[in-house]
């Protein structure tokens, strides 16, 4: 994930270049809002990526010596049956459709996407095997 990190933050880097270039030259706030915004995403990808790296060290895929039996075995837990994504898309839609019709009805949105989300989250976190 090291190379991965270092690749994405090279990419925010650029983003940050650019987007400085953009406004000195340019003076117009829609390129500038775009580009500031990727170099955030891609700095986000950065971050993920280095500070998983930090975590679990280096994979097989990584290393010179790696070999391909050392990535058998159980991947991780997939959860069966949920009805947290279906709340969630449900709290977005209202949101979406509060934004047309009023504060109320995007405010019980945000409500009902907040409970997806934390289910969603919180849904396996007393398993051991998470």
């Amino acid at each position: 994930m090291k190379s991965e990190g270092y690749l994405f933050a090279g990419v925010a880097a650029f983003f940050l270049l650019t987007d400085v270039a953009y406004g000195w030259f340019a003076r117009e706030p829609a390129g500038v809002a775009a580009l500031t915004v990727s170099c955030f995403m891609a700095s986000v990808i950065a971050f993920f990526c280095l500070i998983n790296h930090r975590r679990k060290g280096a994979r097989p895929e990584d290393r010179h010596g790696g070999e391909i039996h050392e990535r058998s075995g159980r991947l991780d837990f997939f959860p069966p049956h949920s009805r947290h994504p279906v709340v969630t898309a449900a709290g977005v839609a209202l949101c979406a459709v509060g934004v047309v019709y009023g504060l109320w009805l995007f405010l019980i949105g945000a409500g009902v996407l907040a409970l997806g989300l934390l289910g969603m989250v919180l849904e396996f976190a007393g398993r051991d095997d998470a």
